[in-house]
């Protein structure tokens, strides 16, 4: 049984500023990866922006953060 006593301290506003931040930071986190290692096995003729899991990842993060903010 979980017991989160301890977060009625922690107001509303502060908890989504933490979850906004935490998103912000793991985007940071994903753009720090080089294109290289996205890319590898993959010749660079072949290497097209769609096919960049980078971009993919932070469109998830950006719809995630939009609904976070909105609710």
């Amino acid at each position: 049984m979980l017991n989160f006593d301890w977060l009625s301290g922690v107001s509303q506003e502060s908890a989504k500023l933490v979850f906004l931040g935490l998103f912000v930071l793991i985007g940071i986190l994903i753009l720090l990866i080089p294109n290289d290692y996205i890319f590898q096995g993959i010749e660079k003729k072949d290497r097209h922006w769609w096919s960049n899991l980078k971009w993919w990842a932070i469109t998830v993060l950006a719809i995630l953060f939009y609904v976070y903010y909105i609710f």
